[in-house]
C-alpha cells in the first residue's frame, strides 16, 4: 500500500460495495498497522482517508456510501495528563456508533478525580470502537487498559483507532511524559464480558462498562454463533440488546450487568472500583440495588437524560410490565419531568414522539472486599441458583460488618469441608479457644478452653446447673427465672424432711430481687445451697459486688452462678465489668462459676448461645456431660456464628502481647459445699459419653448418632441461603405444615388442628421434656432392652421410675407383644418409649405390622407411647423401606382404648434429609392433658428461624422429588449399604457376633473371641481381663477406636459400631478392629 490519491480512491471503491467488504479493507489495514515494518505508511493512508471527508457532512455521506466515518471525539475540558485536546476516531454500521449514551458514560468517568485510574489495570467491558479505552488511557495515565467487547469486528475496529491515536499523522509514535505510547497502555481483546481476564488471572483494579440493558425482542437471536462474518444486523444488535443471563434482574433487562458485576467481584482488587452506565428505565432503585445487594456501595456520579435510541425496540420492557407489576420509566423528550411506562413510551414513539429516559453514572465499591469474593466464589462453584436470594445491603453499617463475614466464613465451611466434623458436647474446640482468647486479649484474664463449657442458651446453663446439684434450695435472681419449670418456682419445701424420696424431683427456687444487698440478706437468712443470680447495671462497672457475693456464699457453702450477659460487650471497645476486672488479677473460686447468654449481636435477635466459664475442673466435665445427656449438643450454625463475631475481633490483636501468668484455682476450701446429686453422679460414673478429645488424641467415633457422610449441594445451598436471605416472612420459616406432610407421608401419623408441635435444636431435647412429664405424673418409663443408651442415661439422670423390657436374640432384640404384655401387668402407669420404624442400636426395623401390634398391647394398657423416629429414614435393605401407615390403626385404637392411651411423635430431620450436623428436633403431640405438662417446663433451646427455613426448603425439595435431593438420599442409602456389609465382614473375620442391620447408621455385635481373655499393650505395664463391659476401654486404648459397649446397649453381651463416618475414617476404623484382633494373635 502506498500513500497515493488513486490508492485511496481504489479503497473507497472496495469500502463503497458493502458493509463487509468496508469490513475487509480495514482488517487488511489492520495487518499494515501491526506490521511495524508497513505501519507508519499504512497510518499516513488513514490521514489521507480522514482528510477526504474533513466536513461533518463529508463525514456523514461517508458512512451512508463507503460504510465507514472517521471523525474526532473533542475533549478540550477533558484534557488529563497527556494533555490531548481531541482523539481520532473511526466506526463501521456493525459496530456501536458513540452517540450520547457512551459520552455521558465518559462524563461520569471525569467526575472522578485524575488520580482514579493512574496508574492502575483497567477494563472497559463493550468497547465499542474502543474510544473510551483510548480517552483514559491518554487523560489518566493508567498502568494498563483492556479494551473488550464480544463483538469481534469491534475488536479490529478498536484496534485500528488505538494506531489512529498512538501515532501522528506522519506515522510516528506520540511519547507522554513516561516515554511510552498508547500501544504500552492499551490492548483490545474478544472477551465475554471478563472472561480474557479471568481466563488469564488478570488482576484489575478498575472495571468501567457501558453494556446493553434491554432483553432481546427476538430471544433466538442472542443464540447464533458470534464471529466476525456474522451478518452486519446481528453483530451492532450486540450493541443494544443482551439475551437472559439466568440473574433475577433479567426481568429489568439487567441480566448482563449482574453477571458483569459478579465476574468482576471475581477479578477485581480488594480496593477496586467498578464503574457503569445505568439506563433509568428499571427506575433508579432498581438499578442502585442490583449493586447493593452484591455487597458495594454506591455513588451516582452522574445523572441526565438522554433520547431513547431510535434503533432499539423496547417491545420486551412492554411484555415485562404485561406479566409483572414493575413498571419502567420514561419521559415525553427531554424535557419531561413524569414518568411514563414503557406501553405509553412505546405508543408515543410509534407515533413518532421522542422519548428519553435516565441515564446515571454509578461508581461502586466493596464494602468488605475479600469476605464478599469469598461469598462470590463459593456461588459459583454449582450454586449460582442461590444467587437471587443473596442480599448484602444493609443501611446500618455494623449489622454489614457481623453479618458479610459470618457468610463469608459458612462460605468458606460449606465449600471446603464435604460434612460438620464432630464437636465436644462441650461445645467446638475453635469456640470455646475464640472466647478464651477474647478474654486473655480484651479482658486480660488467663483463661484456657477447658474452663469454657458452650450451651444452647442461658436458660438451659441455669436448668442444667439446678439439675447437677438438684439442691434443696436455690435461690435465682428474679429475671432468671422465667424459663424454669413451674413446680420448682411454686414448691414450698425449703427445709429437708425425714419423708423426702431423694428420687423426687422437690427442687425449691425462691426468686429474689435483682439488687445485690438485697439478695444477699436473703442468702443470709434462707441458706440456699445454690444462688443464681445477676448484677444490677450501677453494680456491674466495678467488682465490689461481686466479691461480696463470693464472700457471702462461700461461708454459708452456697454455689454461686453469677449472670454476666447483659453487661457483656463483643465490642473491640468493650464497657467496665467489675467481675471481668476481678477475674483479671484473682482466679474465680471452686464454688463459683459465671455464666454469659450471648443475644446481643446485630442481626439475628433470637440466635443465642451460652457459655459456662469455671476453673474447677470437676465442675466443667460434669457440666459438659448436662449438655450431652439433656440437649445433645449446642447447635453448630449458632457456635460458628458467634465464633465469627469473635473471631473478628480477634483477627487484628497480635497474639500473646502480653502472655498472663498461669494460674492455680485457689486453694480454701468453702463450709459444706453442696456436692452432685446423687442420680447424677451415679449416671456422669457409670453413663458411656463421648470420649474427650485433646490435642494429641483424636479418636475415631463409632459411638455418635450422627452422620458425617458428605452434604449434598441441595443442602449446601439450603444452608447458606437461609443467612444469606434478609427479612424472611413467619410463613418462610413456619415448618409446621411442612412437618405435618412429612409425617404423615412417612408414617401415616394422624393428626388434627388439636395436635400441637414443638420444636428444638435435637430431639434429645424434646424426649426429656417427656420425660419429666412422665416423672411429673408418677408414671414408669419403659425401655426394651437395646435401646439407645444416650436416653436411658438421660431419664436416669432426671430420677424417672425406669423399668426395662426383656428382648431376645430370636427375635433382633425387638418387642414382642407377649413380653410388654407381662410387663405392662406389674407396672403402674406405664410410658413406652420405643425406636423406629429403624431402631436404634441395632439397625434393625419394625414392619408396619409389627408396630400396630405393640400399639395394640399400649392400649390395652392405657400406657403413653413415644414413637422416636429421629434415626430412620435411611432404610437401605428392607422390604417397604421403613414407611408406616398408621393413621387407621390409630383412630381404631383410641375409640377403644383407655383414656390415659395415647401415642406422641418424636423425630429429627438430620438423617432424613442427609444435613448432618444441622439438627432440628420435633415432636407431634395429641394429648391436651400431656400438652400441658410438657408446656409446664419451659426451658427447650429452640431451632433458629435459619434452621427452620433450611428444613422447610428441604422437606419442600424432597416432597417435590426435586433439586436432586432424592438422588442423594439413594446414594447415601447405597453407601450404608455398603459400609454395613463392609464392616460385618470385617467384625465376622475378627471374631465378632453380628446382627445384621438393615436401616440407619449403627448396628450391634457380640465379642465372642474376646472375652475372659488378657489384653496387654506392648511397651506399657497395662493389662486388662476382657468383658463385655471395659472391651470399650480396651478397644479405645489399644487403638484410638471409640464404640459402645453393653450397658450403653442395654443388650447383654452386644457393643454398637456406628458407621456413617467420613470415607477415610471408616477405611481407619476397619483398620482398628482388625489392630485389636492381632493383639491376641501373639
Amino acid at each position: 500500500m502506498v500513500n497515493s490519491s488513486w490508492s485511496v480512491d481504489e479503497f473507497l471503491d472496495q469500502c463503497k460495495q458493502s458493509g463487509d467488504s468496508a469490513y475487509t479493507a480495514f482488517r487488511s489495514l489492520l495487518e499494515k498497522l501491526e506490521d511495524p515494518t508497513t505501519r507508519a505508511p499504512a497510518r499516513v493512508f488513514l490521514s489521507d482517508l480522514q482528510k477526504r471527508f474533513s466536513s461533518r457532512e463529508a463525514s456523514e455521506q461517508c458512512l451512508s456510501t463507503f460504510h465507514f466515518r472517521i471523525q474526532d471525539v473533542v475533549l478540550d475540558q477533558y484534557e488529563g495528563y497527556g494533555g490531548r485536546k481531541k482523539l481520532t476516531t473511526m466506526v463501521i454500521p456493525s459496530i456501536f456508533i458513540p452517540e450520547d449514551w457512551s459520552f455521558t458514560f465518559y462524563e461520569g468517568l471525569n467526575r472522578h478525580p485524575d488520580s482514579i485510574f493512574k496508574d492502575k489495570t483497567v477494563a472497559e467491558l463493550g468497547c465499542g470502537n474502543g474510544w473510551i479505552s483510548i480517552a483514559i488511557a491518554e487523560k489518566w495515565s493508567p498502568l494498563k487498559v483492556y479494551g473488550l467487547d464480544i463483538n469481534p469486528r469491534a475488536v479490529k475496529i478498536s484496534w485500528i483507532n488505538l494506531y489512529l491515536n498512538a501515532l501522528d499523522e506522519n506515522g510516528q509514535p506520540i511519547y507522554d511524559c513516561e516515554n511510552k505510547t498508547l500501544l504500552d497502555k492499551v490492548e483490545f481483546h474478544e472477551s465475554d464480558l471478563l472472561s480474557y481476564c479471568r481466563d488469564r488471572g488478570i488482576e484489575l483494579e478498575r472495571i468501567v462498562g457501558c453494556i446493553p440493558q434491554i432483553l432481546n425482542p427476538n430471544p433466538d437471536a442472542m443464540s447464533k454463533m458470534i464471529t466476525e462474518n456474522a451478518s452486519e444486523e446481528f453483530l451492532y444488535s450486540l450493541s443494544n440488546y443482551c439475551a437472559l443471563q439466568g440473574f433475577v434482574e433479567d426481568q429489568f433487562g439487567l441480566g448482563l450487568i449482574a453477571r458483569a458485576v459478579e465476574e468482576g467481584i471475581a477479578v477485581i482488587k480488594p480496593m477496586g472500583i467498578m464503574i457503569f452506565n445505568m439506563g433509568g428505565r428499571p427506575g433508579q432503585g432498581v438499578c442502585k440495588r442490583l449493586f447493593e445487594r452484591r455487597g458495594f456501595r454506591v455513588t451516582k456520579l452522574w445523572q441526565t437524560k438522554v433520547i431513547q435510541a431510535a434503533d432499539t425496540d423496547i417491545s420486551a420492557l412492554v411484555e415485562i410490565e404485561k406479566n409483572s407489576p414493575h413498571r419502567f420509566e420514561f419521559f415525553m423528550g427531554l424535557a419531561g419531568d413524569q414518568p411514563i411506562c414503557a406501553r405509553t413510551a412505546w405508543a408515543y414513539g410509534k407515533a413518532g414522539g421522542r422519548i428519553s429516559h435516565a441515564l446515571s453514572v454509578y461508581s461502586c465499591q466493596l464494602r468488605q472486599p475479600n469476605q464478599v469474593k469469598t461469598i462470590f466464589e463459593f456461588l459459583k462453584n454449582g450454586f449460582h441458583e442461590i444467587s437471587s436470594s443473596l442480599d448484602l445491603s444493609f443501611e446500618d453499617d455494623s449489622v454489614a460488618d457481623e453479618k458479610i463475614p459470618f457468610l463469608a466464613y459458612l462460605a468458606s465451611i460449606l465449600k471446603g469441608n464435604s460434612f460438620f466434623p464432630y464437636e465436644s458436647p462441650a461445645g467446638s474446640n475453635r469456640f470455646r479457644n475464640l472466647i478464651a482468647g477474647f478474654m486473655r486479649t480484651y479482658h486480660h484474664i488467663p483463661l484456657n478452653a477447658d474452663s469454657v463449657v458452650i450451651f444452647p442458651s442461658r436458660a438451659v446453663a441455669i436448668e442444667n446447673a439446678l439439675r447437677l446439684f438438684s439442691p434443696r434450695l436455690a435461690i435465682v435472681d428474679e429475671h432468671l427465672t422465667r424459663h424454669l419449670p413451674r413446680q420448682w418456682l411454686t414448691s414450698l419445701k425449703i427445709e429437708s424432711t425425714d419423708t423426702d424420696n431423694p428420687s423426687d424431683d422437690v427442687l425449691t427456687v425462691i426468686e429474689a430481687p435483682h439488687q445485690s444487698d438485697l439478695m444477699i440478706e436473703l442468702i443470709k437468712k434462707l441458706k440456699p445451697q445454690v444462688v443464681i443470680t445477676g448484677t444490677a447495671h450501677f453494680e456491674a462497672v466495678t467488682s465490689s459486688a461481686f466479691e461480696h457475693l463470693l464472700d457471702v456464699t462461700r461461708k454459708i457453702g452456697s454455689r454461686l452462678f453469677l449472670d454476666i450477659s447483659d453487661h457483656f460487650e463483643l465490642s473491640s471497645l468493650p464497657g467496665s465489668n467489675g467481675v471481668l476486672k476481678y477475674l483479671s488479677g484473682t482466679p474465680l473460686p471452686s464454688h463459683a462459676a459465671v455464666i454469659c447468654g450471648l443475644v446481643k449481636n446485630r442481626v439475628y435477635s433470637d440466635l443465642e448461645v451460652a457459655f459456662v466459664i469455671s476453673e474447677e475442673e470437676a465442675i466443667f466435665k460434669a457440666l459438659s456431660k448436662t449438655v450431652e445427656l439433656l440437649e445433645g449438643n449446642t447447635a453448630l450454625i449458632s457456635q460458628y456464628y458467634y465464633g465469627c463475631l469473635f473471631r473478628e475481633l480477634l483477627a487484628f490483636q497480635l497474639a500473646d502481647r502480653h502472655p498472663p501468668a498461669e494460674r492455680v484455682c485457689e486453694n480454701e476450701k468453702p463450709t459444706e459445699m453442696i456436692g452432685f446429686a446423687s442420680s447424677a453422679l451415679s449416671v456422669l460414673d457409670s453413663a458411656e459419653l463421648s470420649i474427650t478429645e485433646t490435642e494429641n488424641f483424636s479418636p475415631i467415633h463409632m459411638d455418635v448418632d450422627k452422620s458425617f457422610l458428605p452434604l449434598p449441594s441441595s443442602v449446601k445451598a439450603s444452608i447458606f441461603e437461609s443467612f444469606a436471605r434478609q427479612n424472611m416472612a413467619e410463613s418462610e420459616i413456619d415448618i409446621t405444615t411442612s412437618i405435618r406432610q412429612f409425617i404423615k407421608s412417612n408414617y401415616g401419623f394422624p393428626t388434627s388442628t388439636g395436635t400441637e408441635f414443638v420444636y428444638a435444636d435435637c430431639s434429645l431435647a424434646l424426649f426429656n421434656k417427656l420425660v419429666l412429664c412422665c416423672i411429673q405424673e408418677g408414671g414408669t418409663l419403659c425401655f426394651p432392652a437395646g435401646s439407645n443408651g444416650n436416653y436411658v442415661s438421660s431419664a436416669k439422670f432426671l430420677k424417672a421410675k425406669i423399668l426395662n423390657v426383656p428382648t431376645s436374640s430370636e427375635s433382633g432384640f425387638k418387642l414382642s407383644e407377649e413380653t410388654l404384655t407381662g410387663v405392662f401387668e406389674s407396672s403402674n402407669n406405664p410410658w413406652l418409649y420405643i425406636s423406629g420404624p429403624t431402631i436404634n442400636p441395632t439397625g434393625l426395623v419394625y414392619s408396619n405390622r409389627e408396630m400396630e401390634n405393640i400399639l395394640s398391647v399400649c392400649a390395652k394398657f392405657g400406657a403413653k407411647v413415644v414413637i422416636d423416629t429421629s434415626f430412620s429414614g435411611l432404610e437401605y435393605d428392607f422390604e417397604g423401606c421403613g414407611v408406616w401407615d398408621l393413621e387407621g390403626s390409630l383412630a381404631r385404637l383410641y375409640s377403644s382404648s383407655k383414656p390415659s392411651f395415647c401415642v406422641s411423635l418424636l423425630g429429627g430431620l438430620s438423617l432424613k434429609l442427609l444435613t448432618g450436623g444441622l439438627t432440628c428436633g420435633f415432636l407431634a403431640l395429641n394429648q391436651p392433658l400431656l400438652v400441658d405438662a410438657f408446656h409446664s417446663f419451659p426451658g427447650l433451646s429452640k431451632p433458629h428461624g435459619t434452621v427452620k427455613y433450611t428444613m422447610k426448603k428441604l422437606l419442600s425439595l424432597q416432597e417435590q422429588k426435586t433439586g436432586g435431593l432424592m438422588e442423594a438420599i439413594a446414594e447415601q442409602k447405597r453407601i450404608l449399604c455398603n459400609r454395613a456389609r463392609r464392616l460385618k465382614q470385617t467384625l465376622e473375620i475378627c471374631g465378632w457376633e453380628v446382627l445384621e442391620s438393615h436401616a440407619g447408621v449403627s448396628m450391634v455385635a457380640k465379642p465372642s473371641a474376646y472375652l475372659n481373655k488378657v489384653m496387654r499393650l506392648k511397651d506399657t505395664a497395662f493389662e486388662m481381663k476382657i468383658n463385655d463391659s471395659n472391651i470399650r476401654e480396651a478397644i479405645l486404648r489399644a487403638t484410638g477406636l471409640c464404640i459402645n459397649s453393653a450397658p450403653w446397649t442395654g443388650i447383654h453381651g452386644y457393643c454398637r459400631f456406628t458407621f456413617a463416618l467420613e470415607d477415610a475414617q471408616f477405611g481407619q476404623a476397619l483398620d482398628c478392629i482388625i489392630k485389636f484382633k492381632d493383639l491376641f494373635s501373639n
